[in-house]
């Protein structure tokens, strides 16, 4: 990520580099952003970090994406075959490469997003970019490593199965989404992963229509010489050359009525009590994603008078928590609660429900707000303490936002949240008709 002659700018067809921008109250770094002719967003942010670098990829393509019947949990599959080389470097030379350098470099997958990343010595990063640029651009991999690799995937469900969590996700997605992809987890229905090393084929379409430059924003951050950053990225990501080609993801039809979904575990483990309501999808234009994030804490925070009355006083719940994150379609604004015991659930909800109601009559403690919307924005900014702390929040927010402003952005609009926001928020989507619950109770009623 850095910048050249002006001769060979033109030569590469590309205009001047962008000048940094000036660093705001919302995120306290500069910035330098630049995009490629092909659709390529380069972001670089100068930190104070001698010898270090993180070097995070983001490839707006996830779990949302999968469109096709029989064809869930190719978003993540691809965070595993992305390590499996290409002609230039068959698979285990990368590793070998990033290892003798000593990188931290590994991937994750969300609903709507995946991220690529790596963070280690200044010293590698021409080639890591090298690598990176290579395997973006020509990721190689045969049948056989495939269905290898298919089967690995589904070793991982096997393992997440066995922990609540999975079910939990997977019987609460599937009752409150009836078309849009969000009804499935990252990992996918578990029939698509046992059919995956049938699937060759498609997932080399899957690759080509959205591993794409357009759909894709890099970001580095830490100690680099801009200039010459710039120059191997130009070299090394300009020839990729693919459009994505954008799915149509189907609506999710309004919610007519409260769902609720039980699951009985087999095993020892805390009863589990979830309410969750449709949301509106984030977006940086309104403020439905900021209003979110601060009532979250409002509601179920270590100040909320919620938990200090069913964890800290009457102890009935374990913990109380907020799951709910922006997603680029509407989704869910969730309420958890891991209760010490069976006896507690109707207690436990109906002081959830009294808090909502009470919300929704319009009282909201307007200095709690305020104190909750400084505490998100330093929170996360005193957080801000190594480049790779930098490059995940970056990432993430523009794997949602779809912007490198995007954490910026969004933490100037939660301080913009006003009290009677929540007030709207609570009446118009956290009612009944909008409501699915689910509900976990373990064998012989869970830990006492």
């Amino acid at each position: 990520m850095r910048s050249l002659l002006p001769l060979l700018l033109l030569l590469w067809g590309l205009a001047p580099p962008a000048a940094a921008q000036p660093s705001t109250d919302a995120f306290p770094y500069a910035m330098k952003v630049a995009r490629l002719p092909n659709g390529l967003t380069v972001v670089r942010v100068p930190f104070r970090s001698p010898g270090l670098i993180a070097y995070y990829t983001v490839v707006r393509v996830g779990s949302r994406d999968e469109v096709e019947p029989g064809k869930t949990g190719f978003a993540h599959f691809f965070e595993h075959m992305m390590f499996k080389g290409t002609k230039k470097h068959p698979e285990g030379e990368r590793d070998r490469i990033v290892a003798s350098y000593g990188f931290d470099d590994n991937a994750f997958t969300t609903d709507d997003f995946t991220v690529y990343k790596s963070y280690g010595p200044s010293a590698g990063l021409d080639a890591l970019i090298e690598l990176e640029g290579d395997r973006f651009r020509n990721l190689e991999y045969a049948e056989p490593s495939f269905r290898t690799e298919a089967l690995t995937v589904l070793g991982e469900y096997h393992k997440s199965e066995a922990r609540p969590e999975l079910k939990m996700e997977e019987r609460l997605l599937g009752t409150a989404f009836q078309k849009h992809t969000y009804r499935h987890t990252t990992l996918g229905f578990y029939e698509d992963i046992q059919a995956m090393p049938e699937a060759y084929a498609y997932s080399r379409a899957f690759f080509q229509r959205g591993y794409t430059p357009d759909n894709t924003l890099l970001f580095i951050v830490g100690d680099f010489d801009d200039e010459a950053v710039m120059a191997q990225i130009r070299e090394h990501y300009g020839p990729w050359a693919r459009k994505a080609a954008q799915p149509a993801i189907p609506a999710e039809p309004p919610q007519k009525e409260k769902r609720t979904a039980h699951i009985d575990w087999p095993s020892s483990t805390l009863p589990r009590h979830v309410l969750a309501w449709k949301a509106p999808a984030a977006s940086l234009t309104t403020p439905s994603a900021a209003i979110q994030a601060v009532l979250a804490d409002y509601l179920v925070g270590p100040t909320s008078p919620l938990y200090k009355q069913l964890v800290l006083e009457k102890q009935r719940v374990e913990s109380l928590s907020s799951d709910s994150y922006p997603h680029r379609d509407p989704h869910l604004f969730t309420l958890d609660a891991s209760l010490k015991a069976e006896e507690h659930r109707a207690p436990v909800d109906a002081a959830i429900t009294a808090a909502l109601r009470e919300l929704a009559s319009g009282e909201v403690d307007a200095a709690r707000v305020k104190a909750i919307q400084s505490n998100i924005r330093y929170g996360l900014l005193m957080g801000l303490e190594t480049p790779e702390d930098v490059a995940f929040q970056l990432a993430w927010h523009a794997g949602i936002f779809g912007t490198p402003e995007g954490l910026s952005r969004h933490l100037h609009n939660i301080a913009r949240v006003q009290p009677e926001q929540l007030v709207s928020f609570a009446r118009r989507y956290l009612v009944d008709s909008n409501l699915t619950v689910l509900t976990l109770t373990p064998a012989a009623g869970g830990k006492k």
